[in-house]
């Protein structure tokens, strides 16, 4: 699938820039541009993709400073000058644009959904987002943040694929080492997926391509993905049992929001070496994956590389019911009581209006 990928705030712009080094280094071609706008210089300063800073009259370079609903303004604000930046790198050679944020920042939550807006109105092609949730730990002013962020980008994105921080952080490692830990980790998932159909070694039985990824993705709102890999053995009959063990690791263990499985549409994408990919392993799996997401629409697929290991990717769309993402909005709203108390409840927090919109 053929990507241009814009990151918004500071974690999108590592995040774009981590996701376009995995492409290019192995040759996977899936990436065709990346670009990151923000309004601190700093971070920009770092990144070795094109960038572009905004918001110079308002906040002279510094930041936000967490301040989304001023993301939000400066995004539009200066929305013209964005999208005659973006003019010529999203070509029709693209299947759909990415734009990529963490939620829990200023520029990033504010700017992400007002530039997925601005895309849609030019653009035909699909406009996703690839929003990241701030972590448990992390403050109620990102707490709330991603609430309301999260909230607006799903309505004006076609879909947005999210990362909970908390989902591919392991235990032992720092917050700082835990952040560049899982940009590494969105950017080897997420780039198998979107390289996925894209280059191909060897010949697959059932190769996915690109309308297998939008087909996934075309009834909006929230996505997730789950990956797990383990060594195969030489002979395609003999891993059976790791593709389908394999699969259902990537779905209830590995996923990018746990406990997210029941999903209105679900891929499954088998990586590996072709030789040793079985097809009897692919079926049940897939018939497992039907059963388990509650989905009538699962699709699967080859993705053909050569390696000694099968991975496993599941791609979930429609996954705003589940319990996780409930969990995280009901967590939001408690943070956003902190700040201003809301004079009316629903049971729902994705659905209500009790996190304000952004627009």
């Amino acid at each position: 699938m053929k990507v241009v990928l814009i990151g918004v705030g500071q974690a999108g712009g590592k995040i774009a820039q981590a996701l376009a080094e995995f492409d290019y280094d192995r040759g996977f071609e899936a990436v065709q541009g990346a670009f990151a706008v923000n309004t601190a210089r700093a971070d920009l300063q770092n990144l070795d993709i094109d960038t572009m800073l905004i918001g110079q009259d308002r906040v002279k370079g510094h930041g936000v400073g967490g301040d989304n609903e001023l993301g939000a303004e400066i995004m539009q604000a200066e929305a013209t000058e964005v999208m005659d930046e973006l003019d010529g790198r999203v070509t029709s050679e693209a299947d759909a644009v990415f734009v990529v944020a963490g939620l829990g920042g200023g520029t990033g939550s504010g700017g992400a959904p007002m530039l997925a807006r601005e895309l849609k109105r030019v653009y035909t092609m699909p406009i996703y987002g690839l929003a990241v949730l701030p972590g448990r730990d992390e403050g109620a002013i990102y707490q709330a943040n991603a609430g309301r962020s999260l909230k607006t980008f799903t309505r004006e994105a076609d879909s947005v694929l999210v990362i909970d921080n908390d989902a591919w952080k392991t235990s032992e490692e720092s917050i700082e080492e835990g952040f560049a830990a899982i940009n590494d980790r969105i950017a080897e998932r997420v780039g198998l997926l979107l390289a996925a159909g894209e280059i191909v070694e060897g010949v697959g039985e059932s190769v996915v391509d690109s309308s297998e990824i939008i087909n996934t993705l075309k009834n909006g709102g929230i996505a997730s993905l789950g990956y797990a890999s383990a060594l195969a053995d030489e002979d395609a009959g003999e891993n059976i049992n790791a593709i389908t063990s394999t699969a259902r690791k990537a779905l209830l263990t590995g996923t990018s929001l746990p406990q997210a499985v029941e999903a209105d549409k679900a891929l499954l994408v088998i990586a590996g070496h072709p030789d040793r990919i079985a097809r009897k392993g692919v079926e049940r799996a897939r018939k497992w994956l039907e059963e388990e997401t509650g989905s009538l629409e699962v699709r699967g697929g080859d993705f053909p590389l050569s390696s000694e290991r099968i991975a496993a990717l599941v791609l979930l769309g429609g996954v705003e019911r589940s319990q996780r993402v409930q969990e995280f909005m009901d967590r939001a709203r408690e943070a956003s009581k902190q700040q201003e108390d809301p004079q009316e409840s629903a049971e729902d927090a994705f659905q209500n209006d009790e996190l304000d919109d952004l627009m």
